[in-house]
């Protein structure tokens, strides 16, 4: 695990050869440790760590970020992949790493067992930085979101609590305890969006884990049960805002518990929603492939089954492919129309919800006049209480009004857009309204775009 040599021989490892390409680059664009580390909000001894092969990225947004500054062309990326496939790397045998697919005790006491590390990375936060000219969702030192002012996107870095034996044995029934937690929480997070709701939820989880493990019988398996549902709850908060890492490893937990437990409805619901995540990863066609999986195994006739005819296609609409991800709408129309209403999940949908998504994907084949026309009527019809949901539609709208030309208008909804997406921290108003800020510095638009771009501003870091 010493220093990384100067000269790659046919023996490196992935972790040296990463290493070696990013001390390569990093020259090549005259950059030092130092400067790189403040156009990335990367700390500097986190970057010396990689180049000198002593310890290997965490975060595949970091990656991609520092491969795009250093115009490395997915040359990093490839590399890093590649690191975690290799048993041998030192990064599996130094200091480990929290690992997101733990419970949420175990993640806790991972985070306080590190927290005498000199590693910056120890705490950390997934928040929104204008880089370039682009905003990105990276890992950055907790200290530093304090210290810019925006001290509200730190609130996902505090670690839950753990459970002790004492607060668990006290509840009468753990099952409809937990189980009307987590309908608070969905309703909570309807209102003021995932990043003051996931610390809680990562909370009951905990204490919900320290019960299951001390359960038996039929109350094990009810609980491990809930407990599933916790898990892809909070990968859907930690998606919303940014954190794909984390997302992946509660949805990858879900999935395992629920062919543990035998429900094969929240097998098929948690497919969905680990396609619903790979194509807003940028993982389309994997994404049709777990789409594909989800309908063979939703109940025939269920809603299970239109929900993951939608995510087929939405996944052909980002892949280019019009024609299919139409008829694939028409499909899922025709199926909910003879639906059962039995069962929890899909209850919320409607022919409303299924012309919004498939507005999205429009917006997606470049029809921005029809996906503007969608968007504009799910909003007028959209509860007061979903307002995070009103802030995504916003900026969909918003980003859908500028493909169709009209930059004032898309400028003054975006500007609305703005105020939701600072109380709710969701990654997937502020990914949009990226899309909208760069759409408008394009056209040099004039009107209303400085407003909102100054309102945009004030809710991402900026790089020193």
């Amino acid at each position: 695990m010493g220093q990384k040599p100067n000269v790659l021989t046919p023996e490196a490892s992935p972790l040296h050869r990463f290493g070696y390409q990013m001390r390569d680059l990093r020259e090549r664009r005259n950059h030092t440790l130092r400067s790189l580390a403040e156009a990335t909000f990367i700390s500097y001894s986190k970057l010396w760590k990689w180049e000198n092969a002593q310890r290997a990225p965490k975060h595949r947004s970091e990656v991609e970020q520092l491969d795009r500054l250093l115009d490395g062309q997915g040359l990093l990326v490839e590399l890093w992949a590649r690191i975690g496939r290799d048993a041998s790397s030192p990064c599996d045998v130094s200091v480990p790493g929290v690992h997101v697919s733990e419970s949420s005790p175990d993640l806790a006491r991972a985070a306080s067992g590190q927290a005498g590390s000199n590693d910056d990375d120890t705490d950390t936060v997934v928040v929104p930085c204008r880089v370039h000219g682009r905003i990105l969702f990276v890992p950055v030192p907790r200290r530093v979101v304090l210290a810019s002012g925006l001290a509200g996107l730190a609130t996902t870095a505090l670690p839950a609590p753990t459970a002790t034996a004492a607060a668990t044995a006290d509840m009468a029934s753990p099952i409809e305890h937990f189980s009307q937690l987590r309908r608070v929480m969905i309703q909570t997070d309807n209102l003021i969006g995932p990043r003051h709701v996931l610390p809680a939820l990562q909370q009951h989880l905990a204490r919900l884990t320290s019960r299951r493990r001390t359960s038996r019988g039929a109350d094990a398996a009810e609980l491990l049960a809930l407990e599933t549902r916790y898990e892809e709850l909070a990968g859907w908060l930690a998606q919303d805002i940014g954190d794909e890492r984390t997302a992946h490893g509660h949805t990858a937990k879900a999935l395992d518990a629920s062919h543990i437990t035998g429900d094969t409805d929240l097998t098929a619901y948690i497919l969905g929603r680990k396609a619903q995540l790979a194509v807003d990863t940028g993982l389309a066609a994997d994404a049709l492939g777990l789409a594909a999986a989800a309908r063979r195994t939703a109940r025939p006739g269920s809603r299970l089954e239109v929900i993951a005819v939608m995510h087929q296609a939405h996944a052909h609409a980002v892949l280019g492919d019009g024609t299919e991800a139409l008829t694939s709408y028409d499909t899922a129309l025709a199926l909910l129309g003879r639906a059962d209403t039995d069962g929890v999940w899909g209850s919320w949908l409607d022919e409303a919800y299924v012309s919004t998504a498939r507005a999205r994907s429009l917006a997606a084949l470049g029809e921005y006049e029809q996906a503007a026309a969608g968007f504009d009527t799910a909003i007028a019809a959209l509860p007061a209480t979903y307002r995070r949901d009103r802030g995504v539609y916003l900026a969909r709208a918003a980003r859908a009004h500028a493909g169709a030309g009209n930059l004032p208008l898309a400028a003054q909804i975006g500007l609305q857009a703005v105020g939701i997406a600072a109380e709710t921290g969701s990654a997937r108003i502020v990914s949009q309204l990226d899309r909208l800020d760069r759409v408008l510095a394009a056209a040099g638009s004039k009107e209303g775009t400085a407003e909102f771009r100054a309102a945009l501003d004030q809710i991402v870091l900026h790089p020193a």
